[in-house]
């Protein structure tokens, strides 16, 4: 049985994706000469690409898993601590205005793991999409039977048009290439997440005001009264 159209796209996609880091390690060590800093420049920069490739690599595996009956395990996660752990750990991806927006009270039923990499690949979006004096916020809701975790950040926004398309895989923002070099599957991740979870993701943005990406699932207990509000946020330094 021969591959269907959408088999063979994602095939032709993914061998594309690939090729980019392998043809600049192939590139780098066929120059490469007998200096010694010319040699370790190299192999930083082959290193660096291999890295790519490994993440790459990690987020296909995901995507094949996310079909599988035991792709989650889930456990009873405290809120209030999971979005101070959130925001602490997402606070040391780049130099930026990291705040904590809302911290809700109350308990949620889902795999603490995947649920964390979903919210570090939209922090590390957001950085990807923003300057050193921007804003990037993490916060937690509960609103009736939702659970709503969003990262916020004050970027440069993405078009209305571009924003269905960006879930795709290995698909990026207008523009995306000239700021940095990715895979281009870190929101097809976070969407696979909260879709294994029952849920579903949201984005709110536009052209200059920066965007909000909300990762929302089901309640899977009573919320207890909320214990942090604060409108300005609490920032939290970033750490090196």
């Amino acid at each position: 049985m021969g591959l269907t159209p959408g088999e063979r796209e994602f095939v032709r996609a993914t061998s594309a994706v690939l090729r980019d880091p392998l043809t600049s390690c192939r590139g780098h060590l066929e120059l490469l000469s007998g200096d010694p800093e010319e040699q370790r420049t190299t192999i930083v920069l082959v290193l660096s690409e291999l890295d790519r490739m490994g993440r790459i690599l990690d987020d296909l595996e995901l995507l094949a898993e996310a079909e599988r009956p035991d792709f989650l395990h889930p456990e009873s996660i405290e809120l209030e601590e999971f979005v101070h752990e959130l925001t602490e750990k997402a606070s040391a991806l780049a130099p930026r205005r990291w705040t904590l927006d809302h911290a809700a009270g109350g308990t949620l039923l889902a795999d603490r793991r995947r649920l964390t990499d979903a919210v570090m690949n939209l922090a590390q979006n957001a950085v990807q999409h923003t300057g050193q004096g921007d804003t990037i916020a993490i916060g937690t809701s509960v609103v009736e039977d939702e659970v709503r975790v969003w990262v916020r950040d004050t970027g440069r926004g993405i078009a209305v048009s571009e924003q269905r398309r960006i879930f795709e895989r290995f698909t990026r923002g207008r523009g995306a290439h000239r700021r940095y070099r990715g895979g281009g599957l870190g929101l097809t991740v976070v969407r696979a997440i909260a879709e294994a979870h029952g849920g579903h993701v949201e984005l709110e943005s536009r052209r200059r005001e920066g965007a909000t990406f909300t990762i929302v699932l089901q309640c899977e207990a009573e919320p207890e009264p909320e214990r942090l509000e604060n409108s300005v946020g609490v920032v939290v330094p970033h750490l090196p």
